[in-house]
């Protein structure tokens, strides 16, 4: 990344408020945010819209190049079906690289960037200079979710996104591309207990000391 980029790498499982906490810190750091599930969201639901299998690797592949980065804000990528989809697409190393270069190029602005997912800190942007690895109990993540979808108007029960929680950790720990893993060197920012609130200001202030030693080492 060049010189002047301060990146704040953002790693975590599905609900523990790693999108939240990235949004914020990209409002109080002034610096552009990409959710990079949303990538893997619009390939999913996408593929699923055009007749295609999730399970395809080929399929999922052909999808993920010809994705257009600038129509994300369709309300569909955000539904649990398109986290379901997420989960599968994402599994497939073909994808992971289509979508490599997209967020590595975000991640190298000249500006800095703050960038959420599960690959950040150890595949995208190793060097990163902030890592955070943003985590919660899946019962928690669970409740957290269940009301965002009840929010949405979905109709879903408690237990069914839980086993979707446990189902996507399971899928996204084990892939053997780029798995959802800790970065040795970010900090550990467990949300259970915390309101979001909470966790926003545990977060400022882990970024805040990364960017200070940051500072220091540029100016060496």
């Amino acid at each position: 990344m060049p010189a002047g980029g301060f990146v704040i790498a953002i790693d975590g499982p599905a609900a523990s408020g790693k999108g939240t906490i990235a949004e914020g810190l990209g409002t109080t750091f002034g610096l552009p945010v990409l959710d990079s599930g949303l990538l893997y969201r619009a390939v999913g639901v996408t593929l699923v819209r055009e007749g295609g299998d999730p399970h395809d690797p080929a399929a999922a592949e052909q999808a993920a190049r010809a994705l257009d980065p600038a129509r994300l804000d369709d309300p569909a990528f955000r539904t649990r079906g398109a986290g379901e989809a997420a989960s599968v697409v994402a599994a497939h190393p073909g994808v992971r690289s289509a979508l490599k270069a997209f967020q590595q190029a975000f991640a190298a602005q000249a500006s800095g960037a703050v960038i959420d997912g599960r690959d950040i800190g150890t595949v995208i942007a190793p060097q990163a200079p902030a890592k955070l690895f943003v985590t919660a109990t899946p019962e928690v993540r669970a409740e957290r979710r269940f009301r965002q979808l009840s929010g949405q108007g979905e109709a879903v029960a408690f237990e069914d996104v839980l086993a979707d929680i446990r189902r996507r950790d399971e899928r996204d720990t084990a892939r053997a591309a780029a798995p959802l893993v800790k970065a040795e060197d970010a900090a550990l920012l467990d949300t259970t207990t915390m309101s979001i609130s909470q966790a926003a200001d545990a977060a400022r202030r882990i970024v805040e000391a990364a960017r200070a030693r940051w500072e220091s080492s540029q100016q060496g």
